[in-house]
C-alpha cells in the first residue's frame, strides 16, 4: 500500500487553477488527488474569477502524496482529448476531466466506449474547440495602424473566440506572419509579436482596434473578382462562416450584394464561356484567399475547407525542400494545417529520425479540399480521382512557382502525378532524381498513411525504406546547398 498522507472522506477540496487554459497545472493537481484517493465529488475546480465551494478546504490544506504512489493511468486518446477540451469555455470542464481521469484508474477502456456521457461530453468540447480554432485562423483580419515615421510596420486583429483558444493558436499566426510585427487583440486577452518574441497582454476592446486600413478597397475588389456565383451554396457558406464573424472581414460588406446577383452573374458568365481559372495569384497569401472560393471539382462542393500548404516564409529559414502530400484529411480539414493527423505524426516521426526539420520545409498536398463520404457522423476518407488532381495541379503548380523549392519530394501516387501529369509506379520511381523543366528534382517515395495500413515485418520493411528515402533526400539537399 502507498504512503500518503491520510485524507478524511469528508474532506472536500477548492482547487484554484492560475489560467484557464493550462493543461499542465490541470494535469499536476489531478494526478496528486487520484494518487491520494481523492473521489471527483470531493473536488471543486475553480478557474479564475470563478466562485468557490464555500465548504470547500483550501488548497493550501492538499494531501501530500508520497514517492511511492502508484502512477497515474491516462490512455493517449483521453490527454488528447483533454488538451483541447481545455480550452472549452464551459466551467464545468475541469470536473468532467478529473471524472474521467479518476474513471480510467478503474476502467483504462472507458475512452473506447462511445455511448458514455462523459466521452460523448468531452468529444463534443474537443469538437467545439477544433472548430472555434479554425474560424479563427480563417477569419482574423489583420489592419495597419499608424507608426512613427519610418518606424517599423504594425499590424492589429481584433477577433472574438468562443472559448480560451487565443494562446493555443499562437504558434500558427507566428509561422503564417514570422516577418509581420502584429498584435491579435480579444476580450480575454492580447497576443504581440515583434518578429523575434511573442508577448501577452492585458484584455482589450473592439475600439482598441482599427477599423479599416487603405488596403481593404483593394481586398474587396480581389474577393469580387474571385467570387464565383456558379459555384454559390448560402447555406454551407453561412455555416462556414457565420454572420457573428463579418464585422471583422472587409469582404463581407460585399456579400449580401454579391449573393443577389449570383444568378445574373452565373448566366453572364456560362454566356462568355468564363467558368475557367484566370491569372495565377502572385502570393501564397492570395492563393489561400482564392482556394477559399475554388469549387473547380466535386471535392470542393463538400462541407470542407480548403487547407493551404505551409512553410518558413524567409529564404534564410527555408531548406529548398517542398513536401507534398495527398490531400488533407478529417483532421487536417478541422485545423486549416497539413499533415496534423496521424499520417502527419507518424510523417515528423520520421523526418525527425533522419534528421530533416519539417519547419525549414514547405509542405502541402496535391488536392486542397477533403475528399471523403459520410457515414452516420464520420466523414470517411475517399481518393482524389486524376482529374480532380489534375484540375488542383494549377494550384500546386502556383505555389511551386511561388516557393521556388530546389528539391521536390511527393509521398504517394496521387502527389507524383499531381508533379508529373501522369500516373508512376512508386516502386520503380523511388530511390532516383527526375529532374523538372525549372532545373529543380523530384523524389518519390511512399505516402506515411501506407505505413499505418501495415503491420509486423510488413510495416517494418516499408518504414526502413521510407528512411531511406528520407536520409538520400537529406543527403541531396546538402549537396544541393554546398
Amino acid at each position: 500500500m502507498n504512503a500518503l498522507q491520510p485524507v478524511e472522506h469528508h474532506t472536500h477540496y477548492a482547487i484554484h487553477l492560475l489560467e484557464p487554459d493550462d493543461f499542465d497545472a490541470w494535469r499536476e493537481r489531478a494526478r496528486a488527488l487520484v494518487q491520494c484517493d481523492v473521489p471527483p465529488d470531493r473536488v471543486t475546480w475553480i478557474e479564475p474569477g470563478g466562485s468557490g465551494d464555500l465548504f470547500a478546504d483550501g488548497e493550501r490544506q492538499l494531501p501530500v502524496r508520497s514517492d511511492g504512489a502508484a502512477p497515474v493511468r491516462a490512455s493517449k486518446r483521453f490527454v488528447r482529448l483533454a488538451k483541447n477540451a481545455i480550452l472549452h469555455s464551459d466551467p464545468d470542464r475541469f470536473a468532467l476531466l478529473y471524472r474521467l481521469l479518476w474513471r480510467l484508474q478503474g476502467n483504462p477502456q472507458v475512452m473506447e466506449d462511445k455511448a458514455d456521457p462523459d466521452v460523448r461530453r468531452i468529444e463534443e468540447l474537443d469538437k467545439n474547440v477544433r472548430r472555434d480554432s479554425h474560424k479563427m485562423h480563417a477569419f482574423v483580419r489583420f489592419r495597419l495602424v499608424e507608426t512613427e515615421e519610418d518606424g517599423p510596420e504594425h499590424y492589429v486583429a481584433w477577433f472574438e473566440p468562443e472559448h480560451h483558444i487565443l494562446r493555443a493558436n499562437a504558434g500558427f499566426f507566428v509561422r503564417r506572419f514570422a516577418n509581420m510585427r502584429w498584435s491579435i487583440l480579444t476580450p480575454q486577452e492580447s497576443l504581440h509579436w515583434d518578429g523575434e518574441a511573442l508577448v501577452e497582454g492585458p484584455p482589450a476592446q473592439r475600439s482598441d482596434a482599427p477599423s479599416g486600413d487603405p488596403t481593404e478597397d483593394l481586398w474587396r475588389k480581389y474577393y469580387a473578382s474571385i467570387f464565383n456565383p456558379a459555384r454559390l451554396k448560402v447555406g454551407a457558406m453561412m455555416r462556414e462562416m457565420p454572420r457573428k464573424y463579418w464585422k471583422n472581414m472587409p469582404e463581407a460588406s460585399l456579400i449580401p450584394e454579391l449573393v443577389a446577383g449570383a444568378q445574373g452573374r452565373e448566366s453572364q458568365m456560362v454566356a462568355a464561356g468564363s467558368l475557367e481559372f484566370d491569372a495565377r495569384p502572385e502570393t501564397l497569401g492570395a492563393i489561400e484567399t482564392a482556394l477559399h472560393a475554388c469549387r473547380k471539382c466535386p471535392i470542393g462542393e463538400l462541407e470542407n475547407s480548403s487547407v493551404m500548404g505551409e512553410g518558413p516564409r524567409g529564404a534564410q529559414k527555408f531548406s529548398g525542400l517542398m513536401i507534398v502530400g495527398e490531400q488533407p484529411g478529417d483532421q487536417e480539414d478541422l485545423a486549416g494545417r497539413p499533415f496534423v493527423g496521424p499520417a502527419g505524426q507518424l510523417l515528423d516521426l520520421h523526418l525527425e529520425r533522419v534528421g530533416i526539420d519539417r519547419s525549414s520545409a514547405y509542405v502541402t498536398n496535391a488536392v486542397k479540399h477533403f475528399k471523403y463520404v459520410q457515414r452516420g457522423k464520420r466523414r470517411i476518407h475517399q481518393s482524389p480521382a486524376a482529374k480532380e488532381i489534375d484540375t488542383c495541379r494549377w494550384w500546386l503548380e502556383a505555389e511551386r512557382s511561388i516557393v521556388q523549392p530546389k528539391l521536390i519530394l511527393t509521398m504517394g501516387a496521387s502527389a507524383a502525378r499531381a508533379m508529373l501529369g501522369k500516373t508512376v509506379s512508386i516502386t520503380k520511381a523511388r530511390g532516383a532524381p527526375i529532374m523538372l523543366s525549372d532545373g529543380s528534382e523530384l523524389w518519390v517515395t511512399a505516402h506515411p498513411s501506407y505505413l499505418l495500413r501495415l503491420d509486423g515485418a510488413a510495416r517494418e520493411e516499408q518504414a526502413r525504406m521510407f528512411d531511406a528515402d528520407l536520409a538520400a533526400v537529406k543527403a541531396r539537399l546538402a549537396e544541393l546547398a554546398n
